[in-house]
């Protein structure tokens, strides 16, 4: 006993990985996430229609600007009390100081339908997507971009207040930056401009949402990244971090001394990231940690098919959201005030590039299918047993066990101990 003891302190891993861990609280927010753009089809001018020309045909994504009603029953069936999508800028105004009225009207059915499922909308308000006539103006390295920015949000938080909307202003703002540096016209020196020019536009819109909807929560979301992510928070996180009523966490890839295999997701090809699912653990920790007095909510987690085949690791999105929903437990039964759980993605879509990678509960095959027929994963039984019995199997064991020296948060794993849970 004595040496398993000192070998869980020495490499930071749990005693016992399948002792028993709490259940979900009742008030927990269980969610699916989306976007606008990458789900919508039929999209207007805008920088990624335009960054799109060079990459995998967009054609209408999976169409949800006309299967919308359809797409929010199959969330309402799974049993999630949370809807996220977005209300696209480009969409509402195409034209400087004009809004297209007919699009207003589908965001307005679109939130009346999310709440007749019983469902309350998480809303983002930028999701790396603006106007053609703002990406003519240099975007957000231009001040006039935030703005115009916060025009739109002061509209769209006054049609929307006191619907129980939870708000999300800029999703990822770190990667935001990298695919307008990547793809678009932002050269290096106007990273420092459009950096500033984000910080301002959330904290003046969580004012003014405030204002307009003053019972509502808002935050902006993180992209973490490993060992990178004191980077990546620098974007916008850390200079936002008293206007925010929750932490907001995207969670796909950990890293370790044997597992590297997430610099894979630089090439686009995701599904030959090895999950880490103990590193959610970690990173919900460390955050809980810097900011005690907030709760914290996964925004997104998915797992990356390639186009819809097997991974050839054998390892299902069913273990996966068990694996990664253990965590989550633990980190509650370790103090970690969790909020919600959203997961990426209701449905296949256009990644940023690509039909390839695949996270949806329900895959479609924009490429090789004309009906866009929506076909349940083996995860949609599976978050559905989970969000009605608050979680995962008493003696749940996680298909994937914990890494050596993950590196997530401010330490790596290995300079710290897995507490035990509960007996």
């Amino acid at each position: 006993m004595l040496a398993v003891v000192l070998g869980s302190l020495l490499v930071g891993m749990p005693a016992r990985a399948d002792s028993a861990v709490p259940r979900f609280p009742a008030d927990f927010l269980w969610g699916v996430s989306s976007s606008g753009y990458q789900s919508e089809g039929s999209f207007p001018d805008s920088n990624w229609t335009r960054y799109a020309e060079d990459k995998e045909p967009y054609r209408d994504s999976v169409d949800f600007r006309h299967r919308y009603r359809e797409d929010v029953e199959r969330a309402g069936d799974l049993g999630v009390g949370i809807f996220r999508t977005s209300v696209e800028w480009a969409r509402v105004e195409p034209v400087k100081g004009s809004w297209d009225w007919a699009e207003v009207a589908y965001y307005d059915d679109l939130i009346a339908s999310i709440r007749a499922e019983g469902m309350r909308p998480m809303i983002t308000l930028s999701h790396w997507v603006h106007p053609g006539w703002v990406a003519d103006q240099g975007g957000w390295a231009n001040a006039a971009t935030a703005d115009d920015w916060l025009r739109f949000v002061d509209f769209v938080a006054d049609r929307y207040r006191g619907l129980g909307v939870v708000w999300i202003t800029f999703n990822e703002a770190s990667q935001y930056v990298v695919h307008e540096l990547t793809e678009g016209s932002l050269s290096v020196l106007d990273v420092p401009k459009m950096r500033k020019n984000l910080v301002r536009a959330h904290r003046t819109a969580y004012d003014r949402i405030h204002a307009a909807d003053p019972a509502a929560m808002v935050s902006t979301n993180i992209a973490y990244g490993n060992v990178l992510n004191g980077l990546f928070d620098q974007a916008l996180f850390t200079q936002v971090t008293d206007k925010l009523d929750f932490i907001g966490v995207d969670y796909y890839y950990g890293a370790s001394v044997f597992n590297l295999s997430a610099i894979n997701a630089a090439t686009g090809a995701y599904w030959k990231v090895k999950a880490e699912p103990e590193g959610l653990y970690y990173v919900l920790r460390d955050y809980q940690r810097r900011l005690p007095h907030l709760p914290v909510y996964v925004v997104e987690a998915g797992m990356p098919t390639d186009d819809g085949k097997a991974r050839a690791d054998g390892y299902t999105r069913s273990d996966h959201l068990r694996d990664h929903l253990y965590w989550v437990q633990r980190a509650i039964g370790d103090g970690v005030k969790m909020m919600g759980f959203n997961y990426w993605s209701l449905t296949d879509n256009y990644e940023w590039g690509s039909y390839r990678p695949r996270f949806g509960l329900y895959t479609v095959d924009v490429a090789g299918d004309p009906g866009l027929v929506r076909r349940p994963t083996d995860a949609v039984p599976t978050y559905r047993t989970i969000i009605a019995d608050r979680g995962v199997p008493a003696g749940y064991t996680p298909v994937i066990p914990p890494a050596w020296c993950s590196w997530e948060g401010a330490l790596p794993s290995c300079l710290e101990t897995l507490p035990t849970p509960p007996a």
